[in-house]
């Protein structure tokens, strides 16, 4: 490798000015807010700092004169003297074999089925195989409480096995000898599990295996250190990230993760650094502005990681790969921590008409994009770029961070319905899409890498949605805008330009920006399913395919990740058994051409070949309702799928004018046209489940409240759409069809708090049991199954409740995306997230009152991210 980094080839309100401040959308109670461009710096004076990027090295290697300094976390850095040090890398990171995963967790009630079905020998071959594979001698789960928490108006101890499993195979008549042993196996079963119960659940999934010998116990494995997992952050502007990223990125620096958030323009915006008040008085200087700027963000960043906004930073010129040069910014005190600036120009106009911009570039409207460099950057030389070129760069970055989760923005944002014009910043999208592209080439020519997946992030129209922070996370990314926005006016940075971004000082929230954060893809609840064998699936998008993780049957050993063929997937896989008891999965597909016109995406799908295969077909597209991406920017939702009591199969999409489409199977196989559902105002994915009649319903939250449709009967095409009734929530809505209807569970804005209710479709939509349910103040998803919800908590947490009345419980896992969960058999649910390392994590509990979670297993190999 060379010493540059290199490697292989608000909504707007109507009539809002178009100049270069920040475009704002107010919601209809409020008025317009000034259009505004602004993002964040922070800095100090570069002669004050010394000319080299990363004081500190990894604990291995040896002490480096210009290196006095050892790195917290071993952090790959694009400084040309890392690359000379080839001592062996960290243990706790480049094993990457790894050890085997262990076993998911018995089912109990397999083992008990296994020893009716199947006579004593074989009961006794299940249950030593179950103790092979790492797991504990399992009880047999009580079948008692299967319709607990339903009389509350909670949820029923079990459902359907949301058309995942399909029924087992019908039992065969047994010798009455067979029967009495297959009774007494499932009684002493049973009877472990009154007097051991949660110590047994305590013990699903130990790594330990058994000792065959009587007088030697088993020696007891040390525990697997977690995986680190490191997050890159690519963003428009400075403040983009504390914006529309935040609370997520204080929760990963706080818990340790390597961060490093790259800005690919300035933020120049008019080079007026000042209030309203003394706009119209104050001279501008673009350099200055994007000093300031820079000069916030540091500050901001040294707050969230050490309390200090004064803590120092190291600044350095790094050469990229596209030519140019970009600043390198590293915290003295927390050095996981960087800040990567490119430094273009920005387009100085939200939606306007802007050559000379990403968008101008991406459009080719210009050959080539100016450098905009802040006064005070250690960078001197100024710098253009080719659309290549920018992905160039931006390759070059990925292959030295060597990132498991990247982080940016909404690519596709659509358009205000009634004004047309974008939903976010053009800067915002178009980075976005050359992110997009940049991740895609790297993918497939960097094959020393760690697995990757995306999170992509809304922009402005979070100020016209439902809050969906509670009051005290709202406050902590308020205050930490605060601290951007330079509110004292202190020269703590002792630069002339200023200390911040005093242009969003008269209102440092933003357009209620502050109060909410909202993923724009990855938040479905259905990737995680299972099988009539008691099998678990596993699909989730890492490097720009779908990633597919199996159990075969309640004890074998995971197999993953696999990635099918096929690139360009984006962020969020739903999944759905067909009447025959194969699995399917869809996405959306993004694709690029050699003409701007060529981006487009499109729903697609995989069926298995057989029940239970590991062989899937090929991708087969269902197109999209937004053929032309200069209508609605290709904006459309995750399919949400589900198939009725015919066996028909369905697909919805949530389509760029903000109303509801669908595609239907027909009985030979071939699918319909793009149908029209009407519904205005529509928000997120939408989601969909079958009632207890195998009748359809899709449900869709609006910015006030939910609306659904429903099949008059199984077959039938759906209904008109149907206002709920219920209130406004924070968008991701899950579906599941229990207790005769479909139940929805979705969260409270301003709070976090989960609440559920029960939706009927006889004679119409009808809701019921509307009822608040708690939580830890988190948002996103919700996933239920069984007795077992969970979803994201404050803090950025996994927290899970695992009955009626139970406290919930926060486990140390942070993730990306959505969590999900199924139910595996009659008496067991199954739970899984992705963590922020890109790698699979999985959990069981009985469904039974007073069950509680195993403790997490990870999936296949540590994804630990090798050193250059």
């Amino acid at each position: 490798m060379s010493d540059s980094w290199q490697g292989p080839g608000a909504r707007d309100p109507q009539g809002a000015p178009t100049g270069s401040a920040r475009g704002q959308r107010a919601r209809p109670s409020e008025p317009a807010h000034q259009e505004y461009e602004g993002h964040h710096a922070a800095q100090e004076p570069h002669q004050d700092y010394p000319q080299h990027a990363y004081p500190q090295q990894h604990p291995q290697h040896p002490q480096h004169p210009q290196h006095p300094q050892q790195h917290a976390y071993p952090h790959p850095h694009p400084h040309p003297s890392w690359r000379i040090h080839q001592t062996a890398p960290h243990a706790d990171l480049t094993d990457a074999a790894g050890p085997t995963a262990p076993a998911e967790p018995v089912d109990p009630l397999a083992v008990a089925e296994s020893a009716e079905a199947a006579g004593a020998a074989e009961a006794a071959e299940a249950t030593e195989a179950a103790g092979a594979s790492g797991a504990p001698e399992a009880p047999a789960a009580s079948a008692a409480s299967e319709a607990d928490g339903a009389a509350d108006g909670r949820r029923p101890a079990r459902r359907p096995a949301r058309g995942k499993g399909g029924a087992r195979p019908p039992r065969r008549g047994r010798a009455r000898l067979v029967k009495v042993v297959a009774f007494c196996v499932v009684t002493a079963a049973g009877s472990l599990l009154l007097l051991r119960g949660n110590e047994l659940l305590d013990r699903l999934g130990s790594t330990a295996v058994p000792d065959k010998a009587a007088d030697t116990p088993a020696p007891t494995p040390a525990p697997e250190p977690p995986d680190p997992g490191r997050v890159l952050q690519v963003i428009a502007h400075p403040d983009d990230d504390l914006y529309f990223m935040n609370p997520d990125l204080r929760y990963s620096i706080s818990a340790g993760h390597p961060v490093t958030t790259v800005y690919l323009t300035s933020g120049e915006a008019d080079g007026i650094n000042a209030g309203s008040a003394k706009a119209a008085t104050t001279k501008p200087d673009k350099p200055a502005y994007a000093e300031a700027r820079q000069n916030g963000i540091r500050a901001a960043y040294a707050k969230m990681a050490t309390g200090d906004r004064g803590s120092p930073w190291t600044r350095t010129v790094v050469p990229t790969r596209g030519g140019g040069h970009a600043e390198v910014d590293v915290l003295v005190a927390k050095p996981q921590v960087n800040l990567v600036w490119l430094q273009l120009r920005e387009a100085g106009t939200v939606y306007g008409n802007a050559p000379d911009s990403l968008h101008g570039l991406w459009d080719g409207k210009i050959p080539r994009l100016d450098s905009m460099l802040a006064s005070g950057t250690p960078v001197t030389q100024k710098f253009s770029y080719t659309k290549d070129q920018v992905v160039q760069t931006l390759i070059g970055i990925l292959e030295q961070y060597r990132p498991t989760t990247v982080r940016f923005q909404d690519p596709t944002p659509g358009r205000d319905p009634g004004t047309k014009r974008y939903a976010d910043h053009q800067d915002h999208f178009y980075g976005a899409r050359f992110v997009q592209m940049a991740t895609a080439a790297y993918a497939e020519s960097v094959t020393d890498r760690p697995h990757f997946a995306v999170q992509n992030y809304a922009g402005y129209i979070n100020g016209s949605l439902p809050s969906t922070l509670d009051p005290n996370e709202a406050k902590e990314k308020l205050d930490i805008l605060g601290t951007y926005a330079w509110l004292d006016q202190q020269n703590h940075c002792n630069s002339p330009a200023g200390c911040g971004d005093l242009k969003i000082s008269d209102q440092p929230g933003g357009n209620r920006w502050s109060n909410s954060i909202n993923y724009t893809r990855g938040t479905g609840t259905s990737w995680l399913t299972s099988d009539a064998e008691h099998g678990l699936w596993a699909f989730k998008v890492l490097d720009g395919q779908v990633a597919l993780w199996h159990r075969p049957g309640p004890v074998g050993r995971w197999k993953g990740p696999d990635l099918l063929p096929g690139t360009g997937m984006d962020p969020g896989v739903s999944t759905v058994t067909l009447a025959d008891g194969r699995t399917a999965a869809f996405g959306t597909r993004t694709s690029f051409g050699a003409k701007p016109t060529d981006y487009k995406r499109e729903v697609v799908y995989v069926v298995q070949k057989q029940p239970g295969s590991e062989e899937f077909t090929e991708w087969q597209s269902l197109g999209t309702p937004e053929t032309a991406d200069e209508t609605w920017t290709s904006d459309i939702s995750a399919p949400a799928v589900s198939v009725d009591g015919t066996g028909q199969l369905a697909a919805y999409v949530r389509d760029g004018a903000s109303s509801l489409r669908g595609r239907v199977q027909r009985a030979d196989g071939s699918w319909g046209p793009w149908e029209k559902y009407g519904g205005t105002d529509l928000h997120g994915s939408p989601a969909t489940a079958t009632d207890g009649a195998g009748r359809r319903m899709v449900f869709s939250a609006t910015s006030t409240s939910v609306v659904g449709w429903v099949q008059p009967k199984p077959g039938d095409p759906l209904g008109q759409v149907t206002a709920t009734g219920l209130p406004d929530t924070t968008l991701p809505l899950t579906a599941d069809g229990r207790e005769g209807g479909v139940r929805l569970w979705f969260r409270k804005p301003g709070s976090g708090n989960v609440r559920t209710a029960l939706i009927t479709g006889e004679g119409g939509l009808k809701v019921s049991q509307m009822t608040d349910l708690g939580g830890l103040q988190g948002f996103g998803s919700v996933t239920a199954s069984g007795h077992v919800l969970a979803g994201r908590t404050a803090g950025g947490q996994l927290g899970s409740e695992a009955g009626p009345g139970r406290p919930w419980e926060r486990s140390p896992l942070m993730f990306v995306g959505a969590p999900s969960s199924t139910m595996t058999g009659k008496g067991l649910v199954s739970l899984a997230v992705v963590g922020l390392d890109a790698r699979l994590y999985v959990t069981s509990s009985a469904d039974v009152p007073n069950a509680h979670l195993a403790p997490w297993q990870p999936v296949g190999p540590r994804n630990a991210p090798p050193f250059p």
